[in-house]
């Protein structure tokens, strides 16, 4: 009878544990399969380069989809390119008929958008062109624009710390390297910079791309840069608010004093650091814009209509459609307009000890 009982128990257990894995799979499928589900897919890039993914981005992209009354479904890859590849899939095998992508890295990016185009689903690069990918459009802010802002908002601070004139040292700390919008920002920057360290009125400073556009590493590599030139550091061209703030850090950390830091982004950090003469500037890039603008497109193509551009831009041997914003350069006369236009709230930027400066 024990042995009986035993292996009736044993077989009890089996099947329970059977249903239990079946109920188990039939949820985890049924959940997928609802978050993957909407005629547009968004493949968002990460949480930790810059805020604005998910707190700028996403809340404009999802207002302006339920404005259209289309549906959709906004993923984050959190900087993995192979999650960022299994959300596309999961997106397509769930019927997405357009794919919106900010890519990672050229490779995996331009493949998504090859896949896609072959199940004859349209995509569209947000905000980072993939190089040789297949998007039928650009939606993006002009990044040379970007970088020749922060160029000038570099200038225009050692101008006003008087350093312009004691053959300033600066160093510049670059966006990740796999983003191709990190040349465009240096691209900017340098044709600002180049020209005043080719006839020596400033010293270039070290000079360095950060992985990924992880803060962490920015404010080692700045460290490190630090030590090179023996703190004597007078600005930096910094590619986003982040990267900034990664700076302002490391100067508080060694009590040095505050010099000309660029920007990027108009995060509430950004603001605070300007307000409170740590940064010099930020760009400020109206993400409502750009996510109406690709919202637009996005359903222009599940309509089949022409495309709405402002041109075309060059992708590797062939032209791109594209809609390009103009960017704003944001700085401590003028930062008010980031609350005001509703982009931001007050409340975001004048808080704790940032009060006192508004």
């Amino acid at each position: 009878m024990r042995k009986v009982f035993r292996r009736s128990t044993v077989l009890l257990m089996a099947v329970v544990a059977g249903v239990a894995t079946l109920v188990v799979a039939g949820a985890t499928a049924g959940v997928s399969k609802k978050a993957a589900g909407g005629d547009i897919c968004v493949l968002l890039p990460d949480t930790a380069s810059s805020v604005r993914w998910e707190h700028f981005d996403k809340p404009a992209l999802i207002a302006s989809f339920k404005a259209a009354k289309v549906t959709y479904t906004i993923t984050n890859a959190d900087n993995d390119a192979q999650k960022q590849k299994s959300q596309a899939d999961q997106c397509l095998g769930a019927g997405a008929k357009v794919l919106i992508e900010v890519m990672l890295d050229a490779g995996s990016a331009s493949a998504i958008e090859k896949q896609a185009l072959a199940k004859g689903v349209p995509s569209i690069d947000y905000d980072r062109q993939v190089p040789g990918g297949v998007a039928k459009i650009y939606d993006s802010f002009d990044g040379g624009a970007v970088g020749v802002l922060q160029g000038k908002g570099v200038v225009a601070g050692l101008k006003a710390s008087g350093k312009y004139s004691q053959h300033p040292v600066v160093a510049e700390l670059n966006g990740g390297s796999t983003d191709p919008n990190s040349f465009l920002f240096k691209g900017g920057y340098d044709s600002i910079l180049k020209p005043l360290y080719k006839n020596k009125t400033f010293t270039k400073g070290p000079d360095q791309f950060v992985p990924g556009w992880d803060n962490q590493k920015a404010g080692t590599i700045f460290e490190q840069m630090l030590v090179k030139t023996g703190n004597k550091i007078d600005a930096v061209a910094a590619a986003n608010d982040g990267l900034a703030n990664a700076v302002v850090v490391a100067l508080k950390a060694h009590g040095l004093k505050p010099i000309p830091v660029s920007g990027q982004d108009a995060t509430p950090q950004g603001a605070q650091n300007i307000i409170s003469g740590w940064q010099t500037m930020t760009v400020w890039k109206d993400t409502r814009i750009l996510a109406k603008a690709a919202a637009k497109s996005a359903i222009q193509l599940l309509k089949g209509q022409k495309l709405t551009t402002t041109g075309t831009v060059k992708n590797g041997s062939k032209r791109e459609a594209a809609f390009i914003i103009p960017p704003v350069s944001v700085t401590k006369a003028n930062w008010r307009k980031l609350y005001t236009s509703g982009f931001l709230k007050k409340s975001d930027i004048c808080v704790g000890t940032y009060k006192k400066f508004c």
